[in-house]
């Protein structure tokens, strides 16, 4: 009889690869048919009378959502947050190594405790000596930062919920792992277990808390799907190594816009915040040289000015190259068919190379009046004029179709020092600006080649 007051235990087995569950072993896994890939979990669950029985709330009566956002006092990287860190948010900064996320959550510690209190460091790839070094190196100590190099994740929780820090980082959640499982740090199981309870302990105490994500040879954070799902903001840190500049990109936000970008150069202090990124891009651009051209780039509220670089070169290959870099390559293959077919410009037996400078990457459709200009720019060996900047969607037609937010990059042309704007005539015909500089509205690439060239 003094078994049945006994509460049952539990066992579950769990895909190591992929994270389904089911209540036997299985030898392949129906989900990824993986071989041998199920580890088995143990769990005691509570009776139904200890169970918490959730009610549901009348919305006006939830608590209210307005709470003042932790402000990072660094603004690039408020602007991509939406404003600052959300109390009880949850933030996943992904990156390829070295590109800078260790050293960007550093300055970001620093100058939390600076503004509000303890903070709290856990890391489970370095040493404290090692930490200690790079936040020396980077001018980023301060009395109030506070270090843990465990990773285990209920030590982690306890000692979040003993300190209640401002802010808490772990760096990184693929080496987090739980004494409840036993497959090894970094499996499906473990990344996302480990993240939802972390996730769990910042809603509950109102603690806002940013995971550092490696990711895989695909760009893609390592570890499940799901992972993005349990967080409330997705930030992607990106950049050339072998470039200065670093893009700091929203892919979720569920209090923010996800379309902002932070830019920040990397020097031997750490990250340096790039307030006036236009000028940056354009202060090593070549002057009447053809194959280059400049284009206005929106990125969430910020127009930034780039230069589009195009090299059209006969090959002696059997088949022509295609090579785009910081735009998309199939894009690039569409724009030179149109400009073949209604422009009668011939690229077929060359190569072709395309290039955003500075390393930066723009995906808008905005930039195809850009590519195509530099490409007939290349092949003709005629330069654009250097005061010119122009932008729009180019259709299959060869029609050319309007932009979002012309104003906006009419303004940084303008404030910059161009002279000439050109621009889809659907939106030369709506714009209501008055611009101490030409404004040119076109229909088609037709019309463009001759405004260009003339």
């Amino acid at each position: 009889m003094a078994s049945l007051g006994k509460k049952k235990v539990k066992t579950e087995y769990i895909c190591d690869s992929c994270g389904y569950l089911s209540i036997k072993w299985l030898g392949r896994c129906p989900e990824c048919d993986e071989w041998e890939s199920f580890v088995e979990k143990m769990r005691s669950p509570s009776s139904s009378g200890e169970r918490e029985v959730a009610e549901p709330t009348p919305l006006p009566s939830a608590p209210d959502g307005d709470e003042e956002r932790i402000l990072t006092g660094i603004e690039e990287l408020d602007r991509v947050l939406g404003g600052g860190v959300v109390p009880g948010g949850v933030v996943l900064l992904g990156g390829e190594p070295g590109i800078g996320k260790s050293t960007l959550v550093m300055h970001m510690l620093a100058a939390i405790a600076k503004r509000n209190g303890k903070v709290l460091y856990a890391s489970g790839e370095e040493s404290a000596r090692q930490i200690k070094m790079r936040a020396r190196r980077l001018g980023a100590l301060h009395p109030e930062e506070y270090l843990a190099t465990v990773a285990n994740v209920e030590q982690i929780v306890r000692m979040t919920k003993e300190m209640r820090p401002a802010l808490l980082v772990v760096d990184s959640i693929q080496t987090l792992s739980s004494d409840e499982l036993p497959s090894a740090p970094g499996s499906v199981t473990q990344v996302r277990e480990s993240a939802a309870l972390l996730a769990g302990m910042a809603k509950s105490e109102n603690i806002p808390m940013v995971l550092v994500g490696h990711v895989t040879k695909d760009g893609a954070i390592a570890g499940p799907k799901v992972l993005e799902h349990m967080v409330d903001t997705v930030l992607y840190f990106e950049g050339d190594r072998s470039h200065a500049f670093r893009i700091l990109r929203t892919q979720k936000n569920r209090f923010g816009s996800t379309n902002e970008i932070g830019v920040f150069e990397m020097k031997e202090e750490g990250l340096v915040e790039v307030k006036n990124p236009s000028e940056i891009f354009l202060a090593e651009r070549p002057l009447d040289v053809s194959g280059s051209v400049v284009i206005p780039s929106v990125e969430g509220t910020r127009p930034i000015l780039v230069e589009v670089q195009a090299l059209v070169s006969p090959t002696n290959l059997g088949t022509a190259r295609r090579t785009a870099i910081g735009a998309d390559p199939q894009r690039l293959a569409l724009l030179c068919a149109v400009l073949e077919k209604k422009a009668g410009i011939d690229l077929y037996g060359h190569d072709i190379f395309l290039n955003i400078a500075g390393g930066i990457r723009i995906e808008e459709p905005a930039l195809d009046l850009g590519v195509i200009t530099a490409l007939a720019s290349s092949v003709l060996e005629r330069p654009i004029a250097s005061a010119t900047v122009l932008c729009g969607e180019v259709g299959l037609a060869g029609e050319v179709r309007a932009a979002g937010q012309v104003e906006m990059r009419v303004r940084e042309a303008e404030r910059l020092g161009f002279q000439r704007f050109i621009m889809p005539k659907g939106n030369y015909d709506r714009l209501r600006l008055q611009a101490n500089m030409e404004l040119i509205g076109i229909a088609t690439i037709q019309e463009l080649l001759e405004v260009v060239f003339d």
